[in-house]
């Protein structure tokens, strides 16, 4: 009886957060291009995030990538 109630449990917390959650997706190109709207989804995610630091994060992922491949 007990197992039966937390397997309840279980499955109405996890529908609580599967409806609570949202995707937002945010591309960023590989030489820091950015969509006009960006900065709106951007300010939509909880927390501090700086739209240049993630244009730099871009831009040197695709660096080591580059550097990786070409060597």
């Amino acid at each position: 009886m007990l197992l039966i109630i937390i397997i309840i449990i279980i499955i109405i917390i996890t529908i609580i957060i599967i409806i609570t959650t949202t995707t937002t997706t945010i591309i960023i190109g590989a030489t820091g291009t950015i969509s006009k709207s960006l900065r709106k989804y951007v300010s939509n995610i909880p927390g501090k995030h700086a739209v240049k630091e993630l244009q730099k994060i871009a831009i040197l992922g695709t660096a080591h990538i580059l550097r990786k491949v070409l060597m």
